[in-house]
């Protein structure tokens, strides 16, 4: 079938005003917050699932490539179309189809942002949990793909922990159903195969969450120290104590100064590193909690220890944090984001490492983290019209990477695969695990036109800007 013909049948499924083909409208679809780019053929927007079921039974029939797109906030390459062909966005499939208290259960379209299905339960004293940094923007549909965390995952579980049940349009076309609203269903965990995918085995198109009250009370709590390996320290003692905090977030100097100089969050740019501590429970005993984690923090050296006196000041803290990344954007023009994951008694050796790497390649290095579940995000900030500098941060991102697999860890914790790390997959599976892995796509996905190119190693990959060193 020739493009025009394609055109129009696409527009004949979502209306000619929901198909953009033209070099202008689809330049912005080419990249999400990743580094590469690779141009789509055609964008189309879906309102419901039979017509994301029709665009993908054209495709599946005229062999073109497709792949889902929410808010393009993934930081891995999820959705940047390596083969061209069609990005089905999903930002218009936005409606909340379903909130049930009594169940304790929302069903939402994949287009929904993250932090919208909270603000739509808040009267009632619910939200859901899942809260990556990006929460204002990004989409649960594009959280169940990469199986997002966020801070408060570290006594919740993440996106996985949440998700119940899944509608799915296969690469044929066909729609399946998975799971519910009951806690579990008979045979194969379908929709825990189908959460952290990456957009591989299909298109989500409603997607069946828990939802939970509001905690009855709330303690935040930020403690400066004068080295990094007494704040790490201070995480392992307030986990060994039995207390898991709601979250438990680390910053280094680097990032503490960018985030106050931009946030002003009351963060103290001469600590060393910070933790950012948050407690949810029962109004009776909080705060007797919170002095015992105090306790822990001034007995590991702390230099101050803040607790939040009101909603506004917890806020405050707060805003430092969600803010970081882009208080790292102000210093620079991008700058590339990592996700590994280390054993929490190798936080310290492995930050160390991280430094010596930074200064091996000549870059600069923030670090801001999950502290609870070692869960690492050093920001490299670089210049992306300077080659070299970009060259030397891809190159300080892969040595950064294999010395968090050799400390135990692994390759990503919340952000996904994608084109950032594919090439990097043996460092963690040998060839038996790889071919086990291709075999359960090939079963939803036979002929790779779903979301081609991502999680397992592809030769000879041709992109715009940028190729993973090798």
């Amino acid at each position: 079938m020739d493009k025009k013909s394609l055109i129009d049948e696409l527009a004949q499924i979502v209306g000619v005003e929901n198909v953009f083909h033209e070099p202008e409208d689809l330049i912005t679809y080419q990249y999400d917050a990743y580094l590469s780019r690779a141009m789509p053929d055609f964008v189309v927007f879906p309102t419901t699932t039979e017509q994301v079921s029709k665009i993908l039974k054209v495709a599946s029939r005229e062999k073109v490539p497709f792949v889902a797109r929410g808010a393009g906030t993934g930081i891995s390459g999820g959705a940047i179309p390596v083969k061209g062909g069609i990005v089905v966005a999903l930002s218009r499939m936005n409606k909340i189809l379903e909130i049930d208290f009594e169940s304790r259960r929302a069903r939402v379209q994949p287009g929904v942002i993250n932090l919208d299905l909270s603000h739509a339960m808040k009267d009632k004293g619910f939200h859901y949990i899942p809260d990556p940094a990006s929460q204002q923007s990004c989409t649960i549909g594009g959280n169940v793909a990469e199986n997002a965390g966020g801070p408060h995952c570290l006594a919740y579980g993440v996106t996985t922990n949440h998700v119940l049940g899944l509608t799915v349009v296969l690469p044929n076309g066909e729609i399946i159903h998975t799971g519910g609203k009951a806690l579990d269903y008979p045979g194969y965990d379908l929709t825990g195969l189908l959460v952290g995918s990456e957009g591989t085995l299909g298109i989500v198109t409603e997607i069946i969450v828990r939802i939970e009250h509001r905690p009855e009370a709330v303690k935040t709590l930020l403690a400066s120290f004068s080295s990094m390996l007494d704040a790490a320290k201070t995480v392992s003692a307030i986990i060994a104590s039995g207390t898991i905090p709601a979250a438990l977030e680390m910053m280094d100097k680097p990032a503490i100064e960018a985030v106050e100089a931009f946030a002003h969050a009351g963060y103290p740019v001469e600590a060393a590193a910070v933790l950012l501590i948050e407690l949810e429970g029962l109004k009776d005993g909080m705060d007797r909690l919170a002095k015992k984690i105090v306790e822990i923090c001034q007995s590991h050296k702390a230099i101050e220890v803040k607790v939040a006196q009101n909603e506004q000041e917890r806020m405050q803290l707060w805003k430092g944090r969600k803010c970081a990344a882009g208080a790292i954007g102000r210093i620079c023009n991008k700058y590339y984001l990592h996700d590994c994951v280390v054993p929490r008694n190798k936080l310290v050796a492995v930050l160390s490492e991280i430094y010596q790497i930074a200064e091996k390649y000549q870059v600069q290095v923030a670090n801001v983290f999950h502290a609870g579940d070692g869960n690492l995000h050093p920001l490299v900030p670089m210049d992306m019209s300077d080659r070299d500098q970009v060259e030397r941060a891809l190159r300080a991102g892969d040595e950064i990477l294999k010395c968090c697999i050799q400390a135990g860890g692994t390759l990503s914790g919340e952000h996904g695969i994608g084109l950032e790390k594919n090439e990097l997959m043996p460092l963690i599976f040998n060839e038996a695990d790889l071919t086990a892995m291709k075999k359960v796509k090939a079963v939803f996905n036979p002929e790779d036109l779903c979301n081609p190119g991502k999680i397992f190693p592809t030769p000879g990959r041709c992109l715009e800007v940028t190729q993973r060193p090798r």
